[in-house]
């Protein structure tokens, strides 16, 4: 499935043409759930099952801390099983980009 033009602006670094949410959908998901708003994160609830979209939050490292809580609390899912949200991933994190 070819996603709608609107989210051209959140694939500034690949082929957006190329992009499917079939084939690339924890990307795809990912992207939407840090950048979108709430026009994108609607369209993607109705596209995509609401399990797949908490694997998502609960497995990528891509979420900054502020959007994995966001949703956490939003999905009602454990912060402690969200790999993003562990205190070594948070350690290693400031190593690599200190802001």
């Amino acid at each position: 499935m070819k996603l709608p033009s609107f989210f051209k602006k959140y694939f500034w670094n690949v082929d957006f043409t190329k992009l499917d949410l079939e084939k690339d959908s924890f990307f795809v998901i990912s992207r939407i759930l840090e950048y979108g708003d709430i026009k994108d994160v609607s369209w993607l609830f109705k596209k995509v099952k609401r399990k797949e979209i908490e694997e998502v939050v609960m497995k990528s490292r891509e979420l900054s801390t502020k959007t994995a809580n966001f949703w956490s609390l939003f999905l009602n899912l454990n912060k402690n099983k969200i790999l993003c949200l562990k205190k070594s991933y948070q350690k290693m994190r400031k190593t690599h980009w200190a802001y």
